[in-house]
């Protein structure tokens, strides 16, 4: 109660204090059953929340529209630039003009994220990337040559590096833990949308003669325009706010999150309580050394690998080699112009339409168990247009409901607040940078090995199964605070836990069907408490 009573006073929201007591004390029958609420309703959320997801959404949509715009343009734009012949300097220059915007997100764009955060707040990063997703986006359709389609692909990458790295973080800090993954993998949910959208209207343009693919690379700004209006109708952050000393204003937005001020009461106390630990473990922290911590700090060095192998999971598949140059492959296969965009057109449906399971299996199923059953499909076989149309749907079939959306949600939510914006913006680097090291590869590997060769080579990659059960702990339905017991387990614990308990326990209860097979928590708040299920599911006690 003491310490209740100090937050309220230090941080001027003495007003509130009956609230905040409430912690500490009985609770009355409505109070219980406006906290029973949430977890039996637990999607009836306040408008403003859905408004900030939605908001999110918008974002991811660009990206992915971006990602299809240059993957249609990419028959026609080479015939114009002059880099369309079969000599070594133009395949690799096709490459490198549609890497760019992923070099510039690796090396510029996503380690920005940090010190914009700091100035901008999470709003202002996203209205200060947004301006990048549009006048750059629309320069791409007025550029004449290859150098200056370099030059306006780059700025692209710098926004879409900032904006990746911090709309997952936006997504993740506001909801409630019992969803927040349904809620954060609606970035790749909705990228994998804008990617669809992207395969319609290149079909739509095609047949325009010369400017087609002027309209398919500056179409993509389209989506952007609305996030410059609707990203200052949502709240800022909370987290954020509290983070910056600024407790009246993260009451403001906390309480348009959440359906009772009692949780507003709750988690901000949860969060307050974690800022003050955090506090005085890394005081006088600045970038440096917030980065340096990625890696010496065991509690963060455990978030950045395991954010880390789910990020290059997601990529060494190949799965953006199909998004980034879906057209190019159903042409080289034999397809017209049309066929090859119509083709592309269906890989896009597929991976959005399947990515749907997504919001019901990550918070129940989890997120390591999505990423171990989920890998995709082996697409070595194809061969002609339609066994490549069939194995590249099945590809994007098997890779929508795990390795898609899993990633970017994961690496949003391991960091601890003090480190979530670095974190991020290493986390999104790596998957951005071996994208770009993908595509500057792939028109030289189509050229030299073909179909089949090129993609070969990515079924021997796709070998992070291993790596995600030895490094990669569960995270659904605890709250972003509760994950520092998480990762406050040694790695060699976790990996030996794996071994001991969790594939014995897996094996007697999904192979030999036994009901009765028991699975030994890990956590200490695991063993501390045995709340009733309904409660325990809402992961509201500790």
């Amino acid at each position: 109660m003491t310490r209740v009573s100090a937050f309220a006073t230090e941080k001027d929201i003495s007003e509130h204090l009956p609230l905040l007591r409430k912690g500490a004390e009985a609770l009355t029958d409505d109070e219980k059953a406006a906290l029973q609420h949430k977890v039996d309703h637990k999607w009836r959320l306040p408008k403003q929340l859905y408004l900030t997801i939605i908001t999110c959404s918008t974002g991811a949509a660009v990206q992915g529209w971006d990602q299809t715009g240059s993957s249609g343009a990419n028959i026609f734009f080479p015939k114009v630039y002059g880099i369309n012949g079969p000599d070594v300097r133009s395949t690799l220059l096709v490459g490198l003009v549609d890497a760019r915007p992923y070099i510039g997100s690796a090396f510029l764009g996503c380690w920005l994220s940090d010190p914009l955060n700091n100035w901008l707040g999470r709003r202002g990063v996203v209205f200060f990337s947004a301006h990048f997703c549009i006048w750059p986006v629309i320069g791409s359709a007025f550029s004449n040559t290859w150098e200056q389609q370099l030059a306006n692909r780059l700025l692209i990458g710098i926004g879409m590096g900032v904006k990746a790295s911090t709309v997952a973080i936006y997504a993740a800090e506001n909801p409630p833990a019992a969803i927040r993954g349904a809620l954060v993998m609606s970035w790749q949910m909705w990228t994998a949308f804008g990617i669809m959208l992207g395969t319609v209207f290149n079909l739509a343009v095609w047949n325009t003669d010369d400017i087609n693919w002027r309209l398919m690379l500056g179409a993509p700004f389209i989506p952007a325009l609305p996030l410059l209006f609707l990203i200052y109708v949502c709240p800022e952050s909370p987290r954020w706010y509290m983070k910056k000393n600024r407790c009246p204003e993260a009451w403001k937005s906390m309480v348009v999150l959440r359906n009772h001020p009692l949780q507003v009461a709750r988690d901000m106390f949860y969060i307050h309580s974690q800022l003050e630990l955090e506090h005085n473990l890394l005081h006088n922290s600045n970038y440096f050394k917030r980065f340096r911590e990625l890696f010496t700090t065991p509690r963060v060095r455990r978030a950045t690998l395991a954010s880390f192998v789910v990020m290059i999971a997601q990529q060494m598949c190949g799965i953006s080699i199909i998004a980034f140059y879906s057209a190019t492959i159903f042409k080289e296969s034999g397809s017209s112009d049309f066929q090859a965009l119509l083709s592309s057109f269906g890989f896009g449906l597929v991976n959005w339409l399947f990515a749907f399971p997504a919001f019901w299996t990550i918070d129940t199923f989890g997120r390591c168990s999505l990423l171990l059953f989920t890998p995709p499909a082996d697409d070595q076989g194809i061969t002609r247009t339609v066994l490549v149309a069939l194995f590249a749907y099945l590809f994007g079939a098997f890779h929508a409901p795990g390795e898609g959306p899993v990633p970017p949600a994961y690496s949003a939510e391991v960091f601890p607040l003090s480190h979530r914006e670095v974190g991020m913006g290493f986390a999104v680097a790596r998957c951005l940078g071996w994208a770009a090291v993908l595509s500057m590869r792939f028109t030289f590997l189509l050229k030299e090995t073909g179909t089949v060769g090129a993609f070969g080579l990515y079924v021997e990659f796709n070998l992070a199964l291993i790596m995600i059960f030895f490094f990669v702990p569960e995270t659904k339905r605890r709250t972003l605070e509760e994950l520092d017991w998480v990762f406050g387990v040694p790695t060699h614990k976790f990996g030996s836990y794996q071994v001991r308990e969790a594939l014995p326990w897996w094996i007697k209860r999904w192979v030999l069907w036994r009901r009765d097979a028991k699975l030994k928590p890990l956590y200490q708040f695991d063993e501390k408490t045995a709340p009733p299920p309904k409660v325990r599911d809402s992961m509201d006690t500790v």
